[in-house]
C-alpha cells in the first residue's frame, strides 16, 4: 500500500480552552513534526454561541448543535480523500443526547476511523452505552490512554481486544532540571512550591488541598500552594466565578492567604512548562476515580515531578510501584502528611523525580505520534482488507501475511562448519569471540521448532552441526557441558555454568522428542540421560527451569523413564519451595531479584504441572507469570523487558534498559503456554503484543529486526538500538517468530473449524 498522505483529526482545538483542545493540537503538531511529508489538519468542534480565531491547521469547524455541519464535514473529508480520520471523543463536545450528533458524521465516512476515547464510563446510561457502541462500531481502532480503559471496553462494551490500542497521553520532551531557576523567574525563590494546574471545576478537589495547607505548614513553613488555571468556561457561563470565590473564602477562613496563590489564567505551553519546572511537588486531589486520563498528571510526571494524587484510574496506573504517592479521596489529613513527608525528605523526593522522568521517556509526543501513526497504518490495512472482502474485483495488491515470513539468511551467515558464532559487528560475524554451547543449544531448539507444519526445515547438514557442537561440549570427566570455545576450536573451560548445562539439557530433550531423524532422536535421548543426573545438584532456579523444559519433551518421548519423572518432580518442588520462601504480596517471584530469561521459570512450572497433572505447579506458574507481566508492561501498554542494568538489585522495580531479545522470546513462549493451560485469550493477546516489541512497539519505537534477512539487533539502550546482530539475538527472534506463526496457524484453524461447523449447522 502507498504511504499515508493525509490525516484529519476531529476534536476541539486551541485557542478553545479545554484539555481536549490542548491534546488535539499537540497530537496534530507531533504527527506533523514526525512526518513532514504527511499532510495533517484539524476539524474543530466549536461550542454553541462561541467563536475562536483558529490557526491555519484548522481546515473546518463544526458547530456542535448543528446537524448540517456534521454532514458537511463528512463530505469535506470524503472529497479530500483523507487516508484516515482520528476522532477525539468526549461526550460533552458533540451535540445531541450523549453526543449522538457525531454519529451523523461517522456513518458517512469512506475511510478508516481511529477513535481516542478520553472518557470510558464503568456505569454508562443506556444512551451513553448505545452511543459508545456505535462509535466503536464505526471505528477500525479504538485508543485509550490507560489499561483500565482497555479493561472497561472489553467488559462493559464487549469491544474485541484486537481493536483496542493503549497509547499513553503525550508529554513535551522537556529537559530534567532543578526548580530553582524557574522559581526565581516566577517570583517564588526560597519557597517550597506545591502546584496544581488546569481548568478549575468542583470535581478537581482544590478545596481538599486548601484544607491540608495548615498541616503542611506546621512541618514546612515556607510552603506555598499555587493553583494555576482559569475557571472552566462552562462553569463561568452557568455560575460565573462563584466556585473560585468560594475557594478564596476558604483560604481566608483558614488563615493561609500568604501560602495559597491563585493565578487565574489559561497559559500557553511554554509558560505552563515554566510553572511545572518550578514546583517541588505536584498534586491532583480529584474527588472520584472515574478519570481515565489526566493531561496535567501526564505533563507533571513527564517533567520529573513527584506527584501526590488521589487514586483515580489514570493516577493509579501511572504512579504505581512507587512512581508517585496515592492518597484516599477527600482526605486532607493524608494529603498533608504525604506532601509534608516529601518536602522534608530531599533524597526521597529527588529519587522520585528521577524515576518519574526516566519512566516517562516513552510518553514524549514524538513517541506518541509514532504509535498513532502505527495505529493509522494498521487501521488502514484492516480497512483495505475489509474492502477486498466485500469486493468481487481482483486487485493487484496481494493481502499481506498476518505475521512476518521466516527469513533465515542472517542466521545462516552467522554459522560456519563449527557452529553458530556468538557475536557480530553490526551484521558481520565476529570470529574473535568464537562460539558457545548456549547459542548452539538455542540453534538446536530452532531446528526443532522449524519442524512444525508450515515451516521450512533447516538443512540436515546444519542441524547435525549444532548437534555435533553439543556432543563435543560434553565433558565426561566433569560430567558437565563446556560452554565457551575459541575460533580455533579450543575449549576455554572444562565446565560451563549451571544455566548453560540446563539450557543444553533443554535442547537435548526437545531434540529427543521433535527432531526429524530417528537416529538423532536416539542420540539426544542418550546424552540427555547421561547429563541429567548432574542437574540434580544445581542451585540455579534457571538451570532447574531449563532442565524441566527439556524433561517436558523427553518424558513425552520416553514415558517409561521413571528416574526422569522423579527428577522432574524434584526440580519442580524445589522451584515451588523457592517461590514459597521469597513470595510476598508485592513480590511474587522465585528469587529476590529479576535477571535474564525470567519467563522461563513460570513456563517450566506450568508445563510440568500440565504434563504431570499437578494443579499446584500450574497455579504457581500462572500466578508468578501474571506478576512478571505487571513488571514488564509500560503505562503506555507496550512490552518493556527487564533491563540488564538492574540485574542483582533486590526486590526493586526492574530497570528499563538495556533490553534484550531473549526476554521477549521467553515471554512469548510462557504466555502461549499459559493460554494452553487456562484457555484465556488474553494470554494470546499479550504474546502478540510482546512480539510487536521486535517490530517497533517499544520504548524507542525502533524496529529491531530486518524482515528481509531475519537479522535482529542485540537490544535497546536508553538512547538507541544496539546495531550488532549476534547469534543469541537472531535465534531469539526466530524462536519467537516460530511461536507466533504457530499461533497464527492455530487461530486460522480454529476460524476455519468454526466456519465449517456453522455451515454444517
Amino acid at each position: 500500500m502507498t504511504p499515508l498522505r493525509r490525516i484529519a483529526i476531529i476534536g476541539n482545538s486551541l485557542p478553545r480552552r479545554c484539555g481536549i483542545a490542548t491534546f488535539t493540537t499537540d497530537l496534530q503538531q507531533a504527527i506533523s513534526t514526525s512526518r513532514p511529508n504527511l499532510e495533517t489538519c484539524i476539524v474543530a468542534m466549536t461550542d454553541h454561541g462561541q467563536a475562536y480565531d483558529y490557526p491555519r491547521s484548522v481546515a473546518l469547524q463544526i458547530e456542535d448543535d448543528t446537524i448540517e455541519d456534521y454532514v458537511r464535514a463528512a463530505d469535506f473529508l470524503n472529497a479530500g480523500r483523507f487516508d484516515a480520520v482520528c476522532l477525539q471523543h468526549e461526550f460533552g463536545i458533540f451535540g445531541g443526547e450523549a453526543g449522538a450528533h457525531i454519529l451523523e458524521l461517522l456513518s458517512r465516512l469512506t475511510m478508516p476511523v481511529i477513535t481516542t476515547l478520553h472518557t470510558v464510563l464503568a456505569e454508562p446510561t443506556a444512551v451513553q452505552r448505545a452511543v459508545v457502541k456505535r462509535v466503536v462500531g464505526a471505528s477500525s481502532k479504538v485508543v485509550v490512554m490507560a489499561n483500565k480503559g482497555r479493561e472497561l471496553l472489553r467488559s462493559v462494551y464487549q469491544v474485541p481486544d484486537d481493536k483496542i490500542e493503549v497509547i499513553a497521553h503525550g508529554i513535551p520532551d522537556f529537559p530534567f532540571i532543578a526548580p530553582d531557576a524557574a522559581k526565581a523567574r516566577l517570583g517564588f525563590s526560597g519557597r517550597s512550591v506545591i502546584l496544581t494546574f488546569g481548568l478549575l471545576s468542583p470535581n478537581k478537589g482544590i478545596e481538599v488541598m486548601i484544607d491540608a495547607m495548615p498541616s503542611v505548614l506546621k512541618r514546612r513553613a515556607d510552603a506555598v500552594y499555587v493553583v494555576l488555571g482559569a475557571t472552566h468556561p462552562n462553569l463561568v457561563r452557568d455560575q460565573g466565578e462563584a466556585y473560585r470565590e468560594s475557594l478564596l473564602t476558604r483560604v481566608r477562613e483558614l488563615g493561609v492567604e500568604d501560602h495559597v496563590v491563585f493565578l487565574d489564567q489559561f497559559v500557553d505551553q511554554a509558560t505552563l512548562l515554566e510553572f511545572i519546572s518550578m514546583c517541588d511537588v505536584y498534586v491532583t486531589p480529584y474527588l472520584n476515580e472515574a478519570q481515565m486520563t489526566s493531561g496535567t498528571l501526564a505533563y507533571s510526571f513527564g517533567l520529573g515531578k513527584p506527584v501526590v494524587s488521589t487514586p483515580y484510574w489514570h493516577a493509579r496506573e501511572l504512579l504505581a510501584d512507587g512512581r508517585g504517592v496515592l492518597v484516599p479521596f477527600g482526605d486532607a489529613v493524608a494529603i498533608a502528611d504525604k506532601i509534608a513527608e516529601l518536602l522534608t525528605d530531599d533524597p526521597r523526593r529527588q529519587a522520585m523525580c528521577v524515576r518519574a522522568y526516566e519512566t516517562s521517556r516513552s510518553m514524549t509526543w514524538a513517541r506518541t505520534a509514532e504509535r498513532y501513526l502505527t495505529a493509522f497504518a494498521s487501521a488502514r490495512q484492516g480497512y483495505w482488507l475489509k474492502i477486498i472482502a466485500r469486493s468481487d474485483k481482483t486487485l493487484s495488491e496481494p493481502e499481506k501475511p498476518a505475521t512476518p515470513d521466516m527469513k533465515i539468511g542472517h542466521f545462516l551467515s552467522m554459522c560456519d562448519d563449527t557452529g553458530l558464532f556468538q557475536h557480530a559487528v553490526h551484521s558481520v560475524p565476529d570470529r574473535s569471540h568464537g562460539y558457545c554451547v548456549d547459542d548452539n543449544a538455542r540453534a538446536l531448539l530452532l531446528a526443532c521448532a522449524l519442524n512444525n507444519p508450515g515451516e521450512q526445515r533447516l538443512s540436515e547438514v546444519l542441524t547435525a552441526r549444532f548437534a555435533a557442537f553439543v556432543q563435543h561440549a560434553w565433558n565426561p570427566d566433569t560430567r558437565r557441558f563446556r560452554n565457551f570455545m575459541g575460533f580455533n576450536r579450543a575449549w576455554l573451560e572444562d565446565s560451563g555454568s549451571e544455566d548453560s548445562h540446563g539450557r543444553t539439557l533443554w535442547a537435548l530433550g526437545e531434540c529427543a522428542g521433535r527432531d526429524a531423524g530417528p537416529s538423532r532422536r536416539r542420540w539426544a535421548a542418550a546424552l540427555f540421560v547421561e547429563a541429567l543426573s548432574t542437574a540434580e545438584s544445581f542451585r540455579s532456579p534457571r538451570a532447574w527451569a531449563f532442565t524441566l523444559l527439556g524433561l517436558n519433551s523427553y518424558c513425552a518421548a520416553a514415558p517409561d523413564d521413571l528416574h526422569a519423572q522423579e527428577v522432574r518432580h524434584f526440580l519442580a518442588d524445589r522451584m515451588m519451595s523457592c517461590l514459597a520462601s521469597v513470595e510476598t504480596k508485592d513480590w511474587i517471584w522465585f528469587e529476590a531479584g529479576l535477571a535474564y530469561d525470567n519467563a522461563r521459570l513460570p513456563q517450566a512450572l506450568i508445563l510440568t504441572g500440565m504434563a504431570t497433572q499437578t494443579p499446584a505447579y500450574v497455579e504457581a506458574g500462572l500466578r508468578s507469570l501474571r506478576w512478571l507481566m505487571t513488571q514488564q508492561m509500560t503505562p503506555a501498554g507496550h512490552f518493556r523487558p527487564v533491563g540488564t542494568a538492574g540485574f542483582g538489585e533486590q526486590r526493586q522495580h526492574p530497570r528499563g534498559f538495556d533490553q534484550q531479545p531473549l526476554e521477549a522470546t521467553a515471554t512469548i513462549a510462557a504466555c502461549l503456554v499459559a493460554w494452553r493451560a487456562e484457555s484465556d485469550p488474553e494470554w494470546k493477546a499479550i504474546a502478540t503484543n510482546v512480539f510487536a516489541w521486535f517490530l517497533g512497539s517499544n520504548d524507542l519505537s525502533v524496529a529491531l529486526v530486518d524482515l528481509h534477512t531475519g537479522s535482529c539487533r542485540d537490544g535497546l539502550h536508553p538512547d538507541r538500538a544496539n546495531e550488532n546482530r549476534g547469534g543469541e539475538s537472531v535465534v531469539s527472534y526466530l524462536l519467537g517468530l516460530a511461536d507466533i506463526r504457530q499461533l497464527a496457524r492455530s487461530n486460522a484453524g480454529l476460524t476455519k473449524s468454526s466456519a465449517v461447523q456453522a455451515v454444517e449447522a
